[in-house]
């Protein structure tokens, strides 16, 4: 039976403010949750999903396939929100795909009482984010990148990274890092930024750093990521194993199905480009 939302009857603008907080309470990024969003559900049917808590007290949600043996595993690397539901449908679909996917809960420690991801407040969410600085980050993946390689189901020797957003700019930063990742795949990541007093390093700083060709996927309709800077990366990574694509019809965030950006054509065409981009590149 339905739910009268004003004397008069329920109002299709009613459905979707109720399918909004549906998802909000489900998990989903209360700030950037779409009302009429319908979310990929990828089900863990032949997976082993969960979360861990790795050295240091990192916690981490993981999903691989229960099969024997090892697996490939790629790091998934969170947007602002931390790791919420789409987070963890990501990883269930990488397993369905054969990896074992870890998504290293970056934030815990500014954010004890998990309030990223229910919070539509930017003034809360972003000091939570700051005090997750680059070293910090690194030592994070650095615990990540060692703890699958003292898994039993996981084969060390093929590591991936990807990252969505805040993640995707984490995923330029990790590969110009960690010689265990041998490819990466960014998402409509951040490229150069205010270095600051400290002096901070962006992507774009780092190209001659990579240890491993990253996988750019960015949408020209982005209003936080100029056309202008995914083409001086770009003209930058010229002559490396390393590239951007840019969906001309895609804005921030087009994979997240979640999200009023989600865009189907592009994200399916970018997810079937990142599983080829590790695969030819041993992951």
């Amino acid at each position: 039976m339905a739910t009268l939302t004003r004397p008069e009857g329920t109002e299709t603008e009613d459905l979707a403010l109720s399918r909004r907080a549906v998802l909000i309470a489900a998990g989903y990024a209360a700030f950037d949750v779409a009302a009429n969003a319908e979310p990929i559900r990828t089900p863990d049917t032949g997976l082993v999903t969960g979360w861990e808590t790795l050295p240091g007290g990192l916690p981490a949600f993981v999903a691989r396939p229960s099969a024997k043996g090892k697996h490939p595993a790629v790091i998934v690397v969170n947007e602002i929100f931390g790791v919420h539901e789409w987070i963890k449908d990501v990883c269930r679909r990488f397993a369905q795909a054969g990896y074992v996917a870890i998504a290293p809960e970056y934030f815990y420690r500014g954010d004890p009482d998990h309030v990223l991801a229910s919070s539509m407040d930017f003034a809360v969410i972003r000091p939570i984010v700051a005090k997750a600085g680059l070293e910090q980050v690194m030592g994070d993946t650095r615990t990540t990148i060692d703890w699958l390689g003292s898994r039993g189901f996981v084969n060390k020797k093929k590591l991936a990274i990807t990252g969505f957003c805040w993640g995707g700019g984490i995923t330029w930063m990790a590969a110009s890092r960690f010689p265990e990742i041998k490819a990466g795949g960014a998402w409509y990541g951040g490229l150069k930024g205010n270095p600051g007093p400290e002096g901070r390093k962006f992507p774009m700083d780092v190209v001659a750093d990579l240890k491993a060709p990253v996988l750019g996927l960015y949408g020209a309709l982005d209003k936080g990521i100029p056309v202008a800077d995914v083409e001086a990366m770009q003209a930058k990574l010229k002559g490396t194993k390393s590239s951007i694509i840019l969906y001309p019809d895609a804005d921030h965030g087009f994979l997240a199905d979640y999200r009023p950006s989600y865009n189907a054509a592009a994200g399916k065409d970018a997810w079937a480009k990142l599983l080829k981009h590790f695969k030819a590149n041993g992951v």
